[in-house]
């Protein structure tokens, strides 16, 4: 009995611990995008205005792109021919993780 106790403790101690570690959105955004999409989301970075990307508080600009593309791009990268241009963040960020920095940056054209 006091066996599974401890057991069960420790399972819930253990996905407590797994939760708190998991980085937000905004975060993520700050650690992983705000380099190049500014903090804001309108790329007025120098990286960003060099790259030419997209204003993501621009909402018939964010329009073109889909969520499934803004997906495939935070996970896999971006590539002009061969060069990379965005390195993919599928093996530092969860799918959960990735799906809500696409909601976070559907939200920069919302908050105008």
């Amino acid at each position: 009995m006091k066996t599974k106790l401890i057991a069960s403790l420790a399972l819930i101690l253990a996905c407590g611990a797994t939760y708190s570690l998991a980085a937000t959105a905004g975060e993520n955004w700050e650690t992983h995008c705000a380099k190049c999409h500014g903090a804001d989301g309108k790329a007025a970075t120098k990286l960003g205005q060099k790259m030419k990307l997209k204003d993501y508080t621009n909402a018939a600009s964010l329009a073109t792109v889909s969520d499934a593309d803004l997906v495939k791009a935070t996970a896999e990268g971006v590539k002009e021919g061969a060069k990379e241009k965005m390195k993919g963040y599928k093996d530092k960020l969860s799918s959960d993780e990735i799906n809500d920095l696409v909601k976070y940056i559907r939200a920069f054209a919302k908050a105008k």
